[in-house]
């Protein structure tokens, strides 16, 4: 199409895999191997020198907002910012914003709102609001303080989606997202619990829930 990628664009990974069937050509019997394909890919974001009127538009999914997880959002008091678009979602504690991509981005509106509720737990973190270790210390993907972060940050989200009435939906995804992350600190069994306790503690921060502590003199 005649364009380029820009200077010092980074690119992703994308990865295919599949199941092929065998046939032993002497016994006949069957058997499944796995085929894992991986590529290096630009966004068309990230290139110059295209007509834009040659660029497909994508199939965006007619997703329509539901209205109590718009509620949570809204009642988030002091939220950071957040910002919409691009293609992935995250939360920068140093400037303490949060990107997402569009609603019309997602498969389904439980699992743009299971994303945006995972991302703003992580901003509970923030040193202004929870003050949480994995957020207000620089910890490194795959670390421990990274994986424990994102398991509260998951049972978070959990918590909002169940809060909302759309957990559901979204139950099985978190759940292969939480053992993802349990897995690679097995030899902490109180982890999990810990994490949870935390979670807790971000989703009541985002609904606004306050407890009083009780004067020891009563």
């Amino acid at each position: 199409m005649g364009g380029r990628v820009i200077k010092g664009e980074k690119s992703s990974v994308v990865i295919f895999w599949k199941w092929l069937e065998k046939e032993d050509t002497q016994t006949g019997k069957k058997s499944r191997i796995p085929l894992l394909r991986y590529y290096r890919v630009f966004n068309v974001l990230q290139t110059e020198g295209i007509d834009e009127r040659k660029i497909p538009v994508l199939d965006l999914c007619d997703n329509d907002p539901i209205d109590a997880a718009e509620a949570v959002v809204a009642g988030f008091v002091d939220s950071p910012p957040v910002h919409f678009g691009g293609d992935r979602a995250y939360y920068v504690p140093s400037q303490d914003v949060v990107n997402i991509p569009g609603l019309a981005s997602f498969a389904t509106a439980e699992h743009y709102y299971s994303t945006l509720f995972h991302e703003l737990a992580h901003s509970t973190g923030h040193k202004s609001r929870l003050d949480r270790e994995g957020v207000t210390n620089l910890a490194f993907f795959g670390s421990y303080e990274y994986s424990k972060e994102e398991l509260v940050a998951e049972f978070g989200a959990a918590f909002l989606s169940g809060h909302c009435g759309i957990a559901s939906a979204t139950v099985e995804n978190s759940a292969a997202y939480i053992q993802s992350w349990s897995k690679k600190l097995k030899s902490d069994h109180k982890l999990v619990v810990q994490a949870a306790a935390q979670a807790q503690k971000a989703a009541d921060h985002i609904l606004g829930v306050r407890f009083e502590v009780a004067d020891e003199e009563e």
